[in-house]
């Protein structure tokens, strides 16, 4: 287990915010910072982290897209090779970032779209990037079938793609790591999604990134546990430097 940290960018501000209220209109805050994006990448630059992810929440060819781009493009700039960026991303603009600095490139509307992996789509964004540069965003919100299903559009729209080990066993070929977020969960401190990380302990391949729910060191100890050592994890408004109650420095120790 690794920790890997985050900075969400709404508005151009980074932000905590909770995860299922986001929609073109507005979000519902936890956090918003008085520094900006470059500040938080150069400390976990500091503190030799690497592998964060920098999300772009704002709807591409908006105004505010640009003031949250331009916060982004800060961040990678300031920590060159440390961060994942995802937001937006199509094969039109990926070179774009990873030469901004991304280390990899995130994606999920641009390929998990009409409901379905659009394979050819795929293809073009490991075509445009290469695999090694390209992470998958499988974020799930679970329904009333009890199963879990990504969604896309900012988290707003259910796709027929369920997620399971064999969907992580078919996509692995094409991205170098998967970024899930625990949708329901996610900005509420309320626990970790734990049949979400149950589901992925079973499998056993690429990294993976676990994000959602976490409010506890316990929070850790237990994604640990269910996800057999295996599952990386994101923890977001519970740390004190996006204003919660948990200290960076003591989740690093915790996950050692």
């Amino acid at each position: 287990m690794e920790f890997r940290p985050c900075i969400d960018i709404h508005n151009g501000k980074v932000k905590q915010i909770v995860g299922g209220s986001l929609t073109d209109a507005a979000a519902k805050e936890n956090f918003v910072a008085d520094k900006d994006a470059a500040h938080f990448a150069l400390l976990y630059k500091e503190m030799g982290i690497k592998g964060g992810h920098v999300i772009l929440l704002n709807a591409r060819g908006t105004q505010e897209y640009e003031a949250t781009k331009a916060q982004a493009i800060s961040a990678l700039n300031a920590y060159p090779g440390g961060l994942q960026v995802g937001g937006g991303i199509a094969p039109d603009n990926a070179a774009e970032f990873i030469d901004a600095g991304a280390s990899q490139v995130i994606v999920t509307s641009y390929v998990f779209r009409d409901g379905k992996t659009d394979m050819e789509r795929l293809y073009a964004m490991r075509d445009a990037v290469g695999s090694e540069h390209l992470v998958l965003d499988l974020s799930c919100r679970k329904k009333d079938d009890g199963a879990y299903y990504i969604v896309t559009d900012r988290w707003q729209k259910f796709t027929d793609q369920k997620l399971s080990v064999e969907l992580l066993k078919q996509l692995e070929e094409y991205c170098t790591e998967y970024l899930i977020h625990a949708v329901d969960v996610e900005g509420r401190q309320s626990g970790i999604e734990e049949d979400v990380a149950r589901l992925l302990g079973e499998y056993d391949g690429i990294p993976v990134t676990y994000a959602g729910g976490v409010h506890s060191l316990d929070d850790i100890d237990t994604l640990r546990e269910l996800g057999r050592g295996r599952i990386n994890v994101t923890v977001g408004s519970a740390l004190d430097i996006f204003g919660g109650s948990i200290a960076l420095k003591d989740v690093m120790e915790r996950i050692g």
